[in-house]
């Protein structure tokens, strides 16, 4: 029998519909229950592709008795996380407040009135490594709100009192400038880890925020960056965490060497990573990182995209009910596929007979190229060919296993971080299939996320969610951005200027920065204002970035100012925290470098047009903007191309400075002289 979850959009909902849990979405009908059956709340978050989830939904919320407590005693609410993420930030913060951690699930037990008064993450079936057992705290808990309601509404003003002091707290003073650019780079090297690569101790995540702030530092001038940068991409893409058969990569690494991966593959995560691997190898020409991010980008137009060219959320950990099943190999299925190449493939993968993790090997790169060639008897550089070869024939087979359930869910924000990477790549790489990928995506959310003009965070089968979030706005502006400079169409920048104006309406904090949730949205506990990196950028770093760029533009210098006030409020918090505020360093080193923007005006479809343009992106530049159109000049254009006239009846280059420009130029080797 079903909950009250089966008429949900999010997937993650969806796969509780069936619990004998009395499931509710969080809505008006289960806190109107709640206050008039003086019931506490059982709020449950998570999302489609959280291994845990899985594991605490069969264990607990699968279990008729489990279920059969939880309605007598609680109001119980399922919230996805990806839908729904001011929920998920007041309530992790409540979470934290209370034990000092969070994650997901995130299960939190409140008031009628929404005040939290006891929380956790995954809680087992049992008692077990410290944990209480959830049958036993669902009785503990339901106990105390009978017979000691007191001490439960004191702890939940606690909560709430901390809270609200933390939201409306000033952040330490402080300028950003060129030393706080410095002191984080200084930080990042000092605490980088040069024996496994990255930063921190398992689980260890990948930080391509961090990555994509030191190669911009580098290109500064700052010669200590690079290494760091380039050493972390090295060691993730050797195999566990990056799937070296299928390309992508998982959420983290469970162990400190990037090997056994926690399998879950996000949209967010290869969105990041593949732009950070094309900007490594623009800086740096080694063709390994051009190769990771073209097979990341091939892996997400073949398991990650829609036919209406949408991109989905996530990848499941788990198939056939394991986790990670789907992308393990025995000694014997690679024999059995690869035959006489069997040898040379095992040795340079590092595959054994009894597995490298639970009787499985997870393929990690363990001997090099050199090695392998005179092992085998082969000219080293037919190596590589030989091993592309074995994985090609191997993502054939695996391709016939059961595949991991993808969450369909498309959110806003997510897939205009993955815009970027597409559109970035199309004109790095020269590519148009990435080209057109980007330009269906697009199109995609401009229509179906934007019904009746109203952007929204999410869409399903036709159906969109709640209204749009800070981050949704600032990444598909960033997204659109991105596109523009690439094709010069200018119905995306049109779009931009409208989305802006909307953002800064909807979201702007007087006192400084941005709010995530928009103006007359449903009242919470605080109106939340995250502004730290996770594993995806703040909404407000984002925001800050595309306000810059917009600025660049345009030349409008109160959107520049609005940026500014933005990264002041962090100022402390990212030289004290770098991996938790890297986007926010890449917004800043954008702001304090020397601007340069380029416009181009002349006829697309005129080869000499397009001889400047590849000019302009024969090295990658993150502090330029460019702006290219045809004339006359149609309406809405960027407002750096006003006033721009064709020289001679030749297609023209005029690069500025803050918008006061250099020579006009017409020939491209003149447009590389003054880029240099």
């Amino acid at each position: 029998m079903s909950n009250h979850l089966d008429g949900s959009v999010s997937r993650y909902l969806l796969q509780h519909a069936d619990n004998p849990v009395d499931w509710y979405p969080w809505g008006d009908e289960a806190l109107a229950r709640a206050r008039t059956e003086d019931k506490p709340i059982f709020l449950s978050i998570g999302y489609a592709a959280c291994h845990w989830c899985h594991v605490m939904a069969h264990e607990s919320f699968e279990d008729p008795d489990t279920a059969t407590t939880m309605n007598a005693h609680y109001v119980c609410i399922k919230v996805d996380r990806e839908e729904r993420p001011d929920l998920d930030s007041v309530y992790m913060a409540a979470v934290v407040a209370l034990t000092g951690q969070g994650g997901w699930p995130l299960s939190v037990f409140l008031t009628p009135d929404l005040q939290p008064f006891y929380g956790g993450t995954y809680f087992p079936p049992e008692p077990r490594q410290g944990m209480p057992g959830f049958p036993q705290l669902l009785h503990t808990l339901a106990d105390a709100w009978r017979n000691r309601r007191a001490d439960i509404t004191r702890a939940g003003a606690q909560v709430v009192a901390q809270l609200v002091s933390q939201s409306t707290s000033g952040t330490a003073e402080g300028t950003f400038d060129v030393g706080t650019l410095t002191t984080a780079v200084h930080d990042l090297v000092e605490h980088y880890d040069w024996d496994s690569g990255g930063w921190g101790m398992a689980p260890k995540f990948p930080q391509p925020m961090a990555i994509e702030f030191l190669l911009r530092r580098h290109l500064a001038g700052d010669t200590t960056a690079l290494a760091p940068a380039v050493h972390a991409l090295r060691a993730m893409v050797r195999g566990g965490m990056w799937d070296v058969i299928g390309g992508g990569f998982a959420r983290y690494s469970t162990d400190n060497s990037w090997h056994v991966p926690h399998f879950e593959k996000m949209l967010y995560d290869n969105a990041q990573l593949a732009r950070a691997y094309l900007h490594a190898w623009q800086v740096t020409s080694e063709a390994s990182f051009r190769h990771v991010a073209e097979e990341t980008l091939t892996f997400v137009t073949r398991e990650m995209t829609t036919p209406q060219g949408a991109f989905l959320s996530s990848l499941d950990a788990d198939s056939e009910g394991a986790e990670g099943r789907y992308y393990v190999w025995s000694l014997e299925e690679i024999r059995a596929t690869l035959g006489k190449d069997a040898d040379l493939f095992t040795e340079a993968y590092g595959v054994t007979a009894g597995g490298t993790w639970e009787g499985t090997n997870v393929l990690q790169r363990s001997v090099d190229n050199a090695t392998l060639a005179a092992h085998h008897s082969i000219v080293q550089g037919d190596v590589d060919a030989l091993l592309d070869n074995c994985r090609t024939r191997l993502l054939k087979v695996r391709g016939k296993r059961v595949r991991p359930a993808a969450d369909d869910t498309v959110l806003t924000a997510w897939n205009g971080l993955m815009l970027a990477s597409f559109a970035e790549a199309a004109r790095a790489l020269g590519d148009q299939r990435y080209l057109d990928v980007a330009i269906r995506n697009a199109d995609f959310l401009l229509t179906a996320l934007r019904p009746d003009g109203q952007l929204r965070r999410t869409w399903r089968e036709g159906t969109t969610g709640p209204k749009a979030y800070l981050d949704d706005y600032a990444s598909l502006i960033l997204g659109l951005l991105e596109l523009y400079q690439t094709d010069f169409n200018n119905r995306w920048f049109v779009a931009v200027r409208l989305l802006a104006e909307e953002m800064l309406a909807r979201f702007t904090d007087p006192a400084g920065g941005f709010f995530d949730t928009p103006d007359r949205a449903e009242q919470l506990l605080i109106r939340p204002k995250d502004l730290q990196d996770n594993a995806v950028p703040s909404g407000n770093a984002l925001a800050a970035e595309a306000l810059l760029t917009l600025a660049a533009l345009t030349g409008h210098t109160e959107w520049r100012k609005l940026a500014e006030k933005s990264l002041d409020l962090v100022t402390d918090l990212v030289t004290r925290y770098p991996t938790g505020f890297g986007r926010w360093l890449c917004a800043g080193d954008f702001d304090l470098a020397k601007e340069m923007q380029v416009a181009i005006v002349g006829d697309p479809a005129d080869k000499r047009t397009m001889e400047l343009v590849g000019e302009v992106r024969m090295a990658w530049r993150p502090n330029l903007v460019v702006a290219a159109s045809p004339t006359p000049l149609p309406p809405g254009v960027p407002d750096l191309l006003a006033d721009r006239p064709i020289v001679d009846g030749q297609p023209t280059a005029y690069v500025c400075e803050g918008f006061a420009c250099h020579q006009l130029v017409t020939r491209p080797e003149d447009l590389r002289e003054q880029l240099r």
